[in-house]
């Protein structure tokens, strides 16, 4: 276990502190929908003292299919990002894929999220370091959890005092992902750990031109996640997900956050006290 939690913006994540909210649609679509779900993340993170970070993709890089929409992309997306910031209150984070657009996050988001295909990138990662803003990134599909020492010391040699790792699953075969429980304990004693809870029931590529998911099995995921200790849980959400442009098969419907957030919080307080 860690020995101090990361900082993000005030937002404490880690050893027995409150258990923090990563959470909002997959990619930006437009201001509203994304004040709409915020919205609704941050009354539902109020009623149960949660931390909450609000997360969105300004462009998706690593779309199934050429065709598939990116997002407004990084000026208009950061534009948005910061509105809802300043409406909720709370950090934002995104995802960045080459190292020139982390200065420019940073900007603007209090947590840089690094993106499991491109975990092992080093150039990236020591980007987003250097920007002194708290870096989370993702356990790529392909590594195991101990490969994340490696990213951990990239990270902390470029001057990151304040990281997160993510869990997201594991390829298992073709088009299936599983999720080893214990990769969240090994995890823990490099960084204050988050479970996603959505990319982890992916199922690559699974409807030809786009990626598909099991939208029923985030719940128990969840919940097992909760049981075992980590320090955040990461989900997507949207109002109307089969009409959401990008994971909208693995995303939460947003009428289902609040009980779902409420049954994480009664499973921690079982396993905490």
């Amino acid at each position: 276990m860690p020995n101090l939690p990361a900082q993000i913006d005030g937002v404490l994540c880690g050893g027995r502190q409150p258990l923090v909210v990563i959470a909002g649609p997959c990619v930006l679509e437009n201001e509203s929908l994304a004040m709409e779900i915020a919205g609704v993340l941050a009354r539902t993170c109020e009623r149960w003292s949660l931390p909450l970070i609000f997360k969105a993709s300004f462009d998706k890089a690593n779309r199934t299919s050429i065709d598939g929409f990116r997002g407004p992309g990084v000026h208009e997306g950061l534009q948005i990002l910061e509105r809802v910031s300043q409406k909720i209150g709370s950090p934002v984070t995104t995802d960045i894929h080459e190292s020139h657009q982390a200065p420019v996050a940073a900007e603007v988001c209090q947590l840089l999220q690094i993106p499991a295909f491109l975990a092992r990138q080093t150039d990236l990662l020591v980007a987003a370091a250097r920007t002194g803003r708290a870096v989370n990134v993702k356990k790529g599909q392909f590594m195991a959890p101990g490969d994340m020492a490696n990213v951990v010391g990239k990270l902390t040699a470029a001057g990151c005092e304040n990281v997160l790792l993510t869990e997201r699953g594991t390829f298992f075969g073709y088009g299936r992902l599983v999720n080893d429980m214990r990769s969240l304990v090994e995890m823990r004693r490099l960084a204050p750990v988050c479970f996603d809870a959505t990319h982890s029931v992916q199922e690559p590529g699974a409807l030809g031109g786009a990626t598909g998911g099991r939208r029923e099995f985030v719940r128990p995921l969840a919940r097992a996640a909760v049981a075992v200790g980590i320090d955040a849980i990461f989900f997507e959400t949207h109002p109307r997900p089969e009409e959401a442009p990008s994971d909208g098969s693995n995303m939460l419907p947003l009428t289902d956050v609040p009980e779902f957030l409420a049954d994480l919080v009664r499973i921690r307080e079982a396993t905490t006290t």
